[in-house]
């Protein structure tokens, strides 16, 4: 084996850093479930992304759990409103909420919200993978003895699936 000196390495010219990195971040993904829960997810996760100068989005995953069933029938007037719809609508006024309450938060004005369907952990991930995200930020409900047991933690689950670091805001217990 021949160790070649330092002094007779050969390097290729140094690169300085770019001063101007906006865009190089991709999203940081804010999972909700439109619970006053996911209130401060939201909150946490545009505060990291202000920190980070990257954009936000917004995701809420379409599904109707056995432990909160008829979450997306809420126009009792027409019964026949796609699940879908009524869901864009209830994202669209926590969103319009949490923009009331919070003035001075920016990046929820530009945060893009959009609803997808699919079971919650594995659709967060799968699409923060498709957004390119530099994070995923969901809500912790703290749900332990049986009831986290026999439903599983979705954050949990999110945490093993995902191969894009993942942040867990605890939520207030009750």
């Amino acid at each position: 084996m021949t160790v070649t000196p330092a002094t007779e390495c050969q390097t290729g010219p140094v690169q300085e850093p770019d001063d101007d990195v906006t865009g190089l971040v991709g999203p940081v993904m804010v999972a909700v479930d439109i619970s006053p829960e996911s209130r401060a997810t939201l909150v946490w996760g545009c505060e990291h992304a202000s920190l980070a100068d990257a954009p936000v989005t917004v995701l809420h995953v379409l599904h109707d759990p056995a432990e909160a069933p008829g979450k997306y029938s809420r126009n009792a007037s027409d019964p026949f409103v796609p699940m879908a719809d009524t869901a864009e609508q209830m994202l669209a006024e926590f969103m319009a909420s949490m923009r009331q309450d919070h003035p001075r938060l920016a990046p929820l004005f530009d945060a893009r919200a959009h609803v997808a369907t699919g079971l919650p952990a594995q659709t967060v991930v799968d699409e923060a993978v498709r957004h390119n995200a530099s994070l995923i930020v969901v809500g912790s409900r703290g749900r332990g003895g049986l009831p986290g047991l026999v439903f599983g933690s979705t954050a949990e689950k999110i945490v093993r699936l995902s191969p894009i670091p993942v942040t867990v805001v605890k939520g207030q217990r009750s």
